[in-house]
């Protein structure tokens, strides 16, 4: 699903809503710092504004992450890519598709929006370098058609970027 897809009318299960609706809560009363989450009308896709890091390559450039949520969050991982522009980074694809294990085969039902969100602001902070993945060109051009991040077999093989 790309960011200018309507988003889906698919049903979240009653767990599904009724965990959304509890970290929406805490997300509103404890924010992750560095994050902000826009106003949509659905619990079923997030917009949520990141602000780079002090000190980082990223310090003070925002960006927006886009959350679709499964009908069996948690059960099963949110879909979360950044929109357009992306930020230039070796994990990060210009399309926005977003190479971290925990948004795919490392998912666990405990873990929240915001942990993931801080998950990804570590691994812009940790980043030395601005640049796109050596595989950038060919895996967007093999994404067309508004595939989903979570249809790729990810190989997860460096965690020092």
């Amino acid at each position: 699903m790309t960011s200018s897809s309507a988003p889906s009318k698919k049903v979240l299960s009653k767990i599904a809503s009724n965990r959304l609706q509890k970290e929406l809560k805490e997300w509103q009363a404890n924010p992750p710092a560095g994050f902000k989450q826009k106003f949509t009308d659905s619990l079923h896709r997030w917009i949520i504004e990141v602000v780079g890091a002090p000190g980082t390559l990223y310090a003070n450039e925002t960006y927006q992450l886009q959350v679709d949520f499964p009908e069996h969050y948690p059960m099963e991982a949110p879909q979360v890519i950044f929109l357009h522009p992306a930020p230039l980074h070796p994990h990060v694809y210009s399309n926005g598709h977003i190479c971290l294990d925990i948004l795919y085969d490392s998912w666990s039902p405990a873990m929240t929006v915001s942990s993931v969100c801080i998950s990804i602001l570590s691994m812009l902070s940790s980043s030395a370098v601005k640049q796109r993945p050596d595989d950038n060109d060919r895996y967007v051009k093999n994404c067309k058609n508004g595939r989903s991040p979570k249809e790729t077999r990810w190989w997860f093989h460096d965690d020092k970027v």
